[in-house]
Formats: C-alpha cells, structure tokens, sequence
C-alpha cells in the first residue's frame, strides 16, 4: 500500500530532536507503525505482538534491549509495559542523545500510565488519528480516514466488520473484563444511534439493560481507545443557564456509518443521520488539524437552556474565540448563521471570526459572507 504523508510528521520531527524518546498513540489501524518506519526507515524494528518476540522480552529483557542498535522502535508497547524501566535507564545513561526510541501503543490509559512512571520528562507523546481530508482528498463521510479503507474502498464493508471483531477481541479483552461481547457490539451500535448528541447515560443504559456505570466504564473504553471523543460544553459568563454535559462523537465517520447499518452513499444520503455523521466529520477534521500540528485537543460546543446552540468553539488567535457551524446541505443560506452571530455579540471582543461549512457543491462557491465576521465555506475549502 502506497505510503501517504502524514502532517504529524513535523511534530514528529521536532519531538525527535528534543527528546531521548518518543512515544505515539492512537486507534489500530490509523498509520502509527507506517508513519514511524517511514520516517526512520533504517531504526531497528521489533513488534511486541509477535509470540516469540514477547517470549524473550519477558525471559530477559536486558538481553534482548541488548541486541538492538539505536533508534528502535519498539511496536505496541503496551504488550510489553516491563520495558520502559530498562528503557528509562538506557535513556539516563546518555540523556544528550535524542531520538533514540520510539514507541507505539493502541491502548492510551494503559500505556501511559506506564509512560508517566517510567519516561516522565524523557518522552514527548503524539497523538496519531486517521487519515484527515487534508492529506488525503479520498478522504470523505462515507470512507472515513482509516488508511486501508482510503486505499481499498471496494472492501470496506468487510474491512470495518474485521475492524469491529478484531477490536472485540484483541483491545477490548485486554483492557476490561466485558463478560458477554455481543452486548458491547450493540453498545457501539447505541452509541453511534447517538453520534453528535448530548450525552445521556441513562439513555444509554435503557435498550441494553445495564447499569449507568457501566455505560460510562464502556464509553471510558471507546474514548480511551480512540474511536470517539466527549466535547465538553463550552463555559462562559454570558448570563445564561448552559448544559454541563458533553456531546459525543465517533472520530471516524465511515466507522459511524457502519455501525448505523448504511451499507451505501445513497442510504447515507436519505439517512436522518446524515446531519449528525457531517457534523462528526468536521469536529474530528478539526481535532486532526490541531493534533496533527503536535497542539492538544481544544474543542467545545455551546447549548444553553433557552435552545441557542452552536456545534463548535475553537480557540482563535490572541485569547479569542472562533464559531463553527455544520451543515450537511451544499447551500448555506444567512439564516443558518443567526446562532453564530447571537454567540458572537455575546462574546463581545473575544469574538474573532465565525464559520458556516457546509458539503462541496458541483461548482465551487468559495468563501461567501453571510454575516459581519461569518462565511460560509466548503468543506473542501476549509479542511484542505
């Protein structure tokens, strides 16, 4: 499969001239391993899923560090947690020397937690999501940004029902005890019913006949995970009563719409879904843009109780805010900008600009005013 550039590659090229360590996290499948191997095509590789491999690790792991020459990279590094102390020490014997190992791991809390043991202020940590639209334009609302299926569309219905199995299976297991499985699948078919919604546990809860912690324990796995992210609510003094409660959104829309059961554009299109899997397009378009500059995640929404909503609040430049609002349509008209311009005046000067993106239409249409400091904007335009 052809190597497609990732963005992440200048945080990553900066983080290896800084640290003695590296350690990049994200969901399976999402490129880590790929991007790493092309960045240091000639560093030593090992996979810590490999039977064999993890045999020697365990039976003397100094001797097998022993036989590597760095860089190494050092492949799901959750598998192996008993490393990272032998690592630790290699790295404080020669502190001056940087880029020298590299880690992944599919499993966030996990790993870091070994991370924040054993390599605290020695490791600079990426986070590493699917491809975005701009690196790839065959990215789009029905493929997703999973590498295999941007490069195979033809097998993605048996690439994502793998996908799910695998992630079933193999993450899952390891990283909670889910007694019955088949009720997690329905969890995730749930919870993609719910794709762009407040989130409401008990909701959650009612169609599958389990407790309300344990919703928040599995939703804790999803997002730990990597496959959906909980946008909190975005908090100012604006003299208004606002929702606590954070909106949830899977980050990877030709996930979502599997899990829905759309096996097709046309349905996608007919779909009452289509608002909510466009608007999760663009939050994890959004989140990619600012991961992938090697920045954390800052994105929130707004609701309060008298129904004003806007889908997004980005930071902007000089402690101000930007506005984003999603529309699955491909005409932006001013009225759907009223929420951004009330949020706006409220705002006063921490305003800086706002957004209307709406879906490519057949020609382009550019930036087009809808407002005083609000456009509208395609897709295509504003993510590329």
């Amino acid at each position: 499969m052809r190597y497609i550039p990732r963005l992440l590659e200048s945080a990553l090229g900066r983080a290896q001239r800084q640290f003695p360590a590296l350690v990049l996290t994200g969901p399976r499948r999402a490129g880590k391993t790929s991007l790493l191997r092309h960045a240091l095509p000639d560093a030593d590789y090992r996979l810590l899923e490999d039977p064999d491999v993890l045999a020697r690790v365990r039976s003397d792991p100094r001797a097998f560090l022993d036989e590597l020459t760095p860089p190494v990279i050092l492949d799901e590094i959750q598998n192996a947690p008993e490393l990272l102390s032998y690592v630790r020490s290699r790295i404080d014997a020669h502190p001056r020397r940087t880029g020298q190992w590299l880690l992944t791991g599919s499993q966030e809390s996990a790993l870091m937690q070994g991370v924040t043991e054993s390599l605290a202020g020695r490791a600079a940590v990426l986070h590493l999501l699917p491809l975005s639209h701009a690196e790839s334009a065959r990215v789009d609302l029905w493929q997703g940004g999973f590498p295999e299926v941007v490069a195979r569309p033809a097998a993605r219905e048996l690439w994502f029902s793998s996908y799910v199995q695998t992630y079933l299976e193999r993450d899952l297991r390891a990283i909670t005890q889910v007694k019955d499985l088949t009720v997690f699948r329905r969890f995730m078919g749930v919870v993609a019913s719910r794709h762009g919604q407040v989130l409401n546990k008990t909701d959650l809860a009612a169609p599958l006949g389990v407790s309300v912690p344990t919703i928040g324990q599995w939703l804790g796995v999803l997002e730990t995970t990597g496959l959906v992210a909980l946008v909190p609510p975005y908090f100012e003094n604006f003299g208004k009563r606002l929702l606590k409660s954070p909106k949830l959104y899977w980050l990877d829309s030709g996930l979502a719409t599997f899990l829905l059961g759309l096996r097709s554009r046309a349905e996608l299109e007919r779909s009452p879904f289509l608002g909510p899997v466009w608007e999760g397009f663009v939050a994890a378009e959004i989140i990619k843009q600012q991961i992938n500059r090697g920045g954390r995640r800052e994105l929130y929404y707004f609701r309060d109780e008298q129904g004003l909503e806007v889908d997004f609040v980005l930071p902007g430049k000089g402690g101000r805010w930007q506005l984003v609002e999603a529309k699955a349509g491909r005409t932006a008209t001013p009225a759907m900008v009223r929420p951004l311009q009330s949020l706006a005046s409220a705002m006063g000067a921490k305003f800086e600009k706002g957004w209307l993106i709406h879906r490519p239409a057949s020609t382009g249409a550019g930036l087009r005013t809808l407002a005083p400091g609000i456009e509208a904007v395609s897709s295509e335009d504003f993510l590329g």
